[in-house]
């Protein structure tokens, strides 16, 4: 007798039994949304239309579907799976929402509890609300861009990781953890508004008191933003750098120690900043990027190799902890000791019919409501872009 399948295993995590609506595309939402699939939530992602797609990286751990929110249909497809989800999250510019049908209000009224998430670049009000931005646009309004790269040189952006990512996604997941929480206890959901410039504002705040003082007099000096030599980095004989972040009275005498460069001098005084750079910067470019590496192993003088990205997962920190991750697979952040985030495996196929027929519609319904996923035509930014 050959036995039935066994059923497919419960969602694990502490999410496990959350189900997010994901409208968002490209980065911040998507990799909001992701961190909660790695926690257990389910996530559901509504593509379709004109806009560009979500990011592959990001869209492990979720189903895709596809709908009209354009046609009734489409719309009325939404509105039924809403009506069994925890969590919407979407990213139009405001107003946007509302013309198709997924604006807040709407879709409260088929779920009371839902906790409906708008992540967008200068948020739901103010004179910008309507204007299109990027990761740049935002740091340079919130004064990050204005404070990061060389005295000598243009402002430097770290990549997209602060507006995007850090203001934006991270900020997203705790309101949204935050509103959930709630909603368990008030049978009451609410719209978080979340903004990419408020994000950045706020990760600031250690900084903002500091502008324009001996600690941080201009953009590239001061002691975190590149002017004390105990906080930057070095090149080496081999063309690579070396960090030191001997910042602490400790951690600096660890290092002149370890150099071998006698007694060391009081760091915190601004007169010895030119000898103190000088004498680091001769004595690192006297020996290899792997020699420094590995007379620092082990030590409290806060120094470690600048590591190109395709270098990362073979340092022995990071092998040790994510063996199993890479460039095309990032680890799931932050361990929990008894209901760990997992790296789900990622699945891009069309869900459209499974996850409507779930819904309750019947495949006439789900007929007219699907759209193929068609990138003719779109206008939205596709990733990566195709360069030429």
């Amino acid at each position: 007798m050959v036995e039935a399948p066994s059923p497919a295993p419960a969602p694990r995590g502490p999410l496990a039994g959350i189900r997010v609506v994901d409208l968002s595309r490209l980065a911040p939402g998507p990799y909001c949304t992701m961190l909660l699939a790695d926690f257990g939530a389910e996530v559901i992602v509504v593509g379709g239309g004109r806009a560009g797609v979500a990011i592959p990286e990001f869209s492990r751990g979720k189903r895709h579907i596809s709908l009209d929110l354009k046609a009734p249909a489409g719309r009325a497809a939404l509105h039924a799976l809403v009506k069994t989800a925890d969590v919407l999250v979407e990213g139009f510019r405001p107003g946007v929402a509302d013309r198709i049908g997924a604006g807040y209000e709407t879709l409260a009224a088929f779920n009371p509890r839902l906790v409906y998430c708008s992540l967008t670049g200068f948020g739901q009000d103010g004179p910008r609300a309507l204007e299109a931005g990027h990761d740049i646009t935002y740091l340079a309004l919130a004064g990050v861009l204005g404070s990061m790269g060389p005295k000598d040189g243009p402002p430097e952006a770290p990549l997209n990781l602060v507006a995007d990512f850090a203001g934006g996604s991270l900020i997203a997941a705790l309101g949204i953890l935050a509103a959930v929480i709630e909603a368990k206890t008030t049978g009451q959901g609410q719209k978080i508004d979340a903004a990419m410039v408020d994000g950045a504002l706020s990760l600031m705040a250690m900084h903002w008191p500091l502008w324009k003082t001996p600690h941080w007099p201009a953009r590239g000096d001061g002691l975190l933003g590149g002017g004390a030599p105990f906080y930057r980095a070095y090149r080496c004989a081999d063309g690579g750098f070396i960090a030191v972040g001997a910042l602490e009275r400790g951690f600096f005498e660890a290092l002149w120690r370890r150099l071998d460069l006698g007694e060391p001098p009081d760091h915190m005084r601004r007169d010895l900043w030119p000898e103190i750079e000088r004498t680091l910067e001769a004595t690192f470019a006297g020996q290899s990027r792997d020699h420094w590496t590995a007379l620092f192993t082990g030590t409290d003088a806060c120094v470690a190799p600048v590591l190109a990205p395709d270098e990362v997962w073979s340092d022995p920190h990071i092998a040790a902890r994510h063996p199993d991750s890479g460039p095309n697979r990032v680890p799931a952040v932050p361990r929990l000791s008894r209901t760990p985030a997992q790296a789900h495996p990622l699945d891009l196929s069309d869900c459209t019919a499974q996850v409507l027929r779930e819904a309750g519609l019947n495949d006439d319904e789900i007929a007219t409501a699907a759209v193929p996923s068609d990138p003719a035509g779109r206008s939205g930014l596709d990733w990566p872009p195709e360069l030429r």
